[in-house]
């Protein structure tokens, strides 16, 4: 892994994995792994999680394997599978030799089905879902047992042998556990074990199979042939434990991991659902899975998120068995600090207002230095071209301005950053009494320097116009206006929240000449604006596209508190 950081935060599970080699469990050995369904692409919920994994791993000198749950062909492709491996590559991780398919164990899950089967405690099941709910009961009330329960061993290994021949429609037929229909846990109510599928080709086994495994039944199951110790999952799963041993202690198989549960990630802003994620892309909310404002880690890249803050960020939050809601300040708070000591510091004006000065020598340039960064000299320097038609921003002007206004009123005076102290002199207005253009005057003395008893407050930054890059600047937001969209509200679906100025995009941006050497996924802070970086989907030859990952402060805060 590249940037090995310090131990992780100690937490329970860490606490349950030191009790367990105090007492000699597993031979010593920790092996956990992360298991994502190959059916989009991964957010920082995931993160989370690929974090806790690999990271406990490689703290207690043991192994991670990357398996994917690829167990619905229906919803899984290739493109996801490769998502999935650049991302967790990107955070920092390497699997090494231990990428695996839960499609790898098909034929081995096939024979623990019928291992059951022979045992008495799995069936054919005629019922339909819809049917299978009914008997099923509630939270309050018992389940019912099918009337096919009662099949004998050897018509229920005839069906199951005609499932996986293809002889049954989808849903005609199901292999269910034999449980419980009157346990207080549902999940113990002869869930299902295999399903119909017929139609779809498996981005692994092909055509192979018209059957397929249920989650419950695969999952623990792919563990155990894994060899894992901990199976460390979500807390959603906490009711599904039971099933997950009980899988495990009535089969033959290689050792029994301890399933281990913790709270998943909640971030304020934004939704974590797979299944809203999917329709914000499927229906043209957002502009594809990578897509800046998503929390998928692919948008998070593409934003300009570094994996150190994405890392740093999982540390922050913690692990525990509390449900809570993160403050999406946060998340920002740890790329603001990453990025505040690695970004090189450069000057772009993102709403350009013209200035001419006009008493300097025309055609003249000069080379000025200026910092790559204010706290470390290690950065080094660079030249700015100085010429005497330049752009700084428009909110960097006003004609008539409070007191407070540090920055360039007609009339007064102002240093531009690097450079010498202007005056402006003439105002120039269009006939609609728009500003287009500032006529001002440099002191050729106040290089680096204000001349004795002199004193200019303020600093703006700006570019030379004639040596200025063009770019298209994209300043993107949070994509919902509301802390919790998808919480539940009359009358409310989470998309009635989504933000309208999620994304302002600036197409007559002007900065510094030295980024025209900027390569895709460079970041840099532009000075006085924010954190950006150049489009990782760049293509040298185009018109850089520079994405905003995160202004210089939290100004939601300052939204919310008004």
């Amino acid at each position: 892994m590249s940037h090995i950081e310090t131990k992780a935060p100690s937490n329970f599970i860490r606490h349950i994995i030191d009790e367990d080699l105090k007492a000699g469990k597993n031979q010593g050995r920790v092996a956990t792994r992360f298991p994502p369904e190959p059916n989009g692409y991964l957010h920082i919920g995931h993160a989370k999680s690929i974090v806790l994994n690999f990271g406990l791993a490689r703290d207690y000198g043991g192994t991670c394997n990357l398996r994917f749950d690829d167990t619905n062909p229906h919803a899984e492709n290739i493109e996801f599978v490769e998502a999935i491996q650049n991302d967790v590559r990107w955070l920092g991780y390497d699997w090494g030799n231990r990428l695996f398919y839960a499609s790898d164990y098909f034929e081995k899950l096939h024979d623990y089905a019928v291992e059951l089967i022979k045992k008495g405690l799995a069936y054919v099941d005629d019922l339909s879902a819809e049917q299978i709910r009914e008997y099923r009961g509630t939270l309050t009330e018992p389940g019912r047992n099918s009337p096919h329960r009662s099949r004998t061993v050897e018509e229920n290994l005839e069906l199951f042998a005609r499932m996986r021949a293809g002889d049954f429609n989808d849903g005609e037929k199901v292999l269910r556990a034999k449980i419980d229909m009157a346990s207080p846990n549902i999940n113990m109510r002869d869930p299902a074990i295999y399903r119909i599928r017929h139609g779809v080709i498996h981005h692994q086994t092909g055509e192979e199979w018209v059957i397929y495994p249920m989650y419950d039944f695969t999952h623990c199951l792919s563990d155990s042939l894994e060899s894992i110790t901990h199976s460390i999952c979500t807390l959603e799963f906490e009711d599904h434990r039971p099933l997950y041993d009980w899988f495990l202690d009535q089969l033959d198989v290689p050792c029994h991991p301890q399933q281990i549960e913790f709270s998943r990630l909640n971030l304020e802003y934004t939704v974590m659902s797979k299944r809203k994620l999917t329709e914000l892309v499927d229906q043209g909310h957002v502009e594809g899975w990578n897509d800046p404002r998503l929390p998928t880690i692919a948008g998070l890249r593409r934003r300009g998120y570094t994996p150190e803050s994405i890392r740093e960020f999982c540390h922050r939050i913690g692990v525990s068995k509390a449900d809570n809601m993160v403050e999406m300040a946060m998340l920002e708070d740890c790329i603001r600090s990453d990025l505040n000591d690695r970004a090189p510091r450069r000057m772009a004006v993102l709403h350009p207002l013209k200035v001419t000065l006009t008493n300097y020598p025309d055609g003249k340039t000069e080379q000025l230095i200026a910092s790559n960064h204010p706290q470390d000299e290690t950065m080094g320097t660079r030249e700015v071209t100085f010429s005497g038609d330049l752009y700084i921003d428009q909110s960097d002007f006003m004609e008539q301005a409070p007191k407070q206004f540090k920055r360039l009123v007609a009339g007064g005076e102002v240093r531009l950053r690097n450079a010498y102290v202007i005056k402006c002199d003439e105002v120039i207005k269009d006939g609609h009494g728009n500003i287009i253009e500032l006529r001002c005057s440099y002191d050729p003395e106040t290089l680096g320097k204000n001349p004795e008893g002199r004193k200019v407050k303020g600093v703006i930054h700006w570019v030379s116009a004639s040596h200025a890059l063009e770019a298209e600047v994209r300043l993107y937001d949070r994509l919902f206006s509301h802390p919790t969209p998808d919480a539940a509200r009359e009358g409310k679906d989470y998309k009635d929240y989504i933000n309208p100025d999620s994304l302002l995009t600036l197409t007559h941006c002007y900065l510094e000449q030295s980024l025209v050497d900027a390569q895709a996924g460079d970041r840099f802070q532009f000075e006085r604006e924010g954190y950006f970086c150049l489009d990782p989907l760049h293509l040298p030859g185009n018109k850089p596209v520079f994405n905003r990952t995160v202004t210089l402060r939290d100004t939601w805060a300052k939204i919310a508190n008004q």
